[in-house]
């Protein structure tokens, strides 16, 4: 029996999605398991299970958004990733770029696309849900950005993008990073260390 295949559900507007993203390709190497990205719309989730961001509720709480910090420079030194650029723009609408993603992956360009929206939203941050610079930004990346963008207001793109946030939340989703290694899931990117044991563990289990 195969193990499960380790799902990221994800939304590109997340700085520790980015992060997420940034450390999976090791743990795909060290495993010899592919991830399986689930673009959901993180504004989706927030409505439907009445969470908010980090960003708002670490404001104003007396030693919490400095331990955050300290725990993301702990993440970024165990998993030898680069740290974020923050946003300047954050909190940014990723409606449109979340649906282009589901756009992407009918179009065959879904890995170049999602590592290009990471890109500029925490590389080389812009102002990402303004449709003339996500579109210079995605073609000066080397994708159709015109097509994929048409592409994301057809129907089905937009209600596949719902079914993705909707079936998340019923499989207990409150926020990104998420991950789900078979039934088990995983909240934030610290939760990587899990995930990687896990499917290490199921692997071995498959091989013995």
């Amino acid at each position: 029996m195969s193990p499960p295949v380790p799902q990221f559900l994800f939304d590109v507007g997340s700085p520790n999605a980015f992060l997420s993203h940034e450390a999976i390709p090791a743990i795909e190497t060290r495993t010899g398991m592919k991830f399986e990205y689930l673009p959901i719309l993180l504004g989706g989730i927030f409505k439907a299970t009445n969470n908010k961001s980090p960003f708002e509720t670490l404001a104003g709480i007396k030693n919490k958004p400095e331990f955050y910090a300290l725990e993301t420079e702990r993440f970024v030194r165990r998993f030898k990733v680069k740290p974020y650029t923050m946003n300047p723009f954050f909190p940014v609408n990723t409606l449109n770029l979340m649906r282009a993603a589901i756009a992407a992956q009918f179009e065959g360009v879904f890995e170049k696309y999602v590592d290009a929206a990471f890109h500029h939203m925490w590389v080389e941050p812009k102002q990402m849900d303004d449709p003339e610079v996500a579109m210079k930004a995605f073609a000066a990346s080397g994708l159709d950005a015109a097509k994929l963008f048409a592409r994301a207001q057809h129907p089905d793109v937009k209600a596949k993008l719902i079914e993705n946030t909707q079936v998340a939340v019923e499989r207990g989703v409150f926020g990104t990073p998420t991950f789900f290694v078979g039934k088990e899931m995983f909240f934030g990117k610290e939760q990587l260390r899990e995930v990687e044991e896990l499917v290490s563990s199921s692997q071995f289990a498959a091989r013995a």
